[in-house]
């Protein structure tokens, strides 16, 4: 049995900070070739990008895909609107999940599987004001309490 191959690309980390996430889902994403060259190369972002459900059919919108620079007419709109790639049943749990309040679909992050690119997307809830301000100071502690502990074991 073959080791599954995995190249992480981008990551939405503001995503992490502004949502509790609930439950991940892999999915496929329908590309252009020109689009898989310049994700290749890296050149891909997640900051302000989600995702939605329309016709039964699961979008990405926000996700900013550089042009590829010997791409010249076959390159695609960078910020245009990419089909994801789902099973159906998956596709019913998210608009279960969606339907509910205050629960949204946000990609988390895009990678090579295998060859072939994949994007995390996450079932996020809204953090409050107060929550962000709590996980910031839980992960400066931690970070106090490491280093403590460091010093005392040199």
């Amino acid at each position: 049995m073959a080791k599954e191959a995995i190249k992480q690309v981008a990551q939405n980390k503001k995503a992490r900070h502004d949502y509790f996430i609930e439950e991940t889902y892999e999915a496929g994403i329908e590309l252009t070739g020109t689009e898989v060259k310049s994700i290749r190369q890296g050149k891909v972002n997640l900051r302000d990008s989600y995702a939605y459900i329309k016709n039964a059919e699961v979008f990405i919108s926000g996700m900013h895909v550089s042009p590829y620079e010997q791409g010249n007419i076959y390159n695609q709109d960078p910020l245009r609107d990419r089909k994801l790639l789902l099973h159906r049943y998956e596709i019913n749990k998210l608009v279960g999940y969606t339907q509910q309040k205050g629960l949204t679909l946000v990609p988390l992050q895009v990678y090579f599987k295998n060859g072939r690119v994949k994007v995390e997307l996450a079932i996020a809830k809204g953090k409050k004001l107060f929550d962000k301000r709590q996980d910031i100071a839980n992960r400066t502690a931690k970070r106090e309490i490491d280093r403590r502990m460091k010093e005392f074991n040199q």
